[in-house]
């Protein structure tokens, strides 16, 4: 799991837990490979439970079929998180209607899937994913989108959250209804592009990360030339004085002859 990661997971927990009690989490995908979720969960306030289709570490539930979660009734979940599975999901539009299912009314839905990296397959590796597709997700299964972003930090400041090739992206939705997954009728659907700046929050970009990074390195390089042409003014200076003080004792030294 990598910082990045960690750091979207633990913006969601702060912006939109916050306050909360008594919250149940089922984080999908939970196999802790390099690094897991639970330890941003050990609060008392948060009963963190793990599913996976292995067994292992960090791994509670283990579902008998990979896409029917028989064991988990609906509407049991306050809140449902996954963090660099999707990707290795076939068909992870079928496991988003699960995770939907298991979700009660009114809860949270956190989504973070690779938009950048390599091919890394365990055991597949099937997809990437931009904002767009994270909105059409909630959209498809009729959730409110609260927040979604791609390679953004809160600030231009916050540099791990930016990558050039391992770059996130994430989704916040909450479920308006009880029971499972309610599709979008399609018969008059009409697709309506998102305010990318509006979904995030007004989170700084990568792109302007990049330039901020840029306009810092050209001051840097114009406070070297100006720090480099004040050392060679003072040199310059320093030789003069020099050259005029030798001059001087030239000068002393050939009247004391003469006298």
């Amino acid at each position: 799991m990598h910082e990045s990661s960690m750091k979207r997971m633990e913006w969601f927990i702060q912006t939109y837990l916050d306050g909360t009690t008594n919250r149940n989490i089922l984080d999908v995908g939970s196999y802790n490979v390099n690094g897991c979720y639970k330890s941003l969960f050990q609060h008392e306030r948060f009963k963190y439970v793990g599913l996976d289709m292995e067994a292992g570490p960090n791994v509670d539930i283990v579902p008998d079929c990979t896409y029917q979660w028989n064991e988990i009734k609906d509407d049991q979940f306050d809140v449902v998180i996954s963090g660099q599975a999707l990707e290795h999901i076939e068909f992870f539009w079928v496991t988003m209607a699960e995770i939907v299912r298991v979700t009660k009314k009114g809860g949270f839905i956190c989504i973070i899937a690779p938009n950048g990296f390599g091919e890394h397959r365990y055991p597949v590796d099937c997809w990437r994913f931009f904002t767009d597709g994270m909105v059409a997700l909630a959209r498809y299964n009729q959730l409110e989108v609260h927040h979604s972003h791609t390679n953004s930090a809160p600030t231009i400041k916050e540099a791990e959250w930016f990558s050039a090739d391992c770059a996130d992206s994430m989704l916040v939705a909450r479920k308006p209804y009880s029971g499972e997954a309610k599709p979008v009728n399609l018969e008059n659907y009409k697709c309506r592009p998102s305010d990318h700046t509006e979904l995030s929050n007004g989170m700084a970009t990568y792109g302007e990360y990049l330039e901020s990074k840029r306009k810092d390195q050209t001051l840097d390089e114009t406070k070297d030339r100006s720090s480099q042409k004040r050392s060679n003014l003072k040199k310059g200076n320093m030789s003069n004085r020099r050259s005029k003080l030798i001059e001087f004792i030239t000068g002393a030294i050939k009247a004391g002859k003469r006298n």
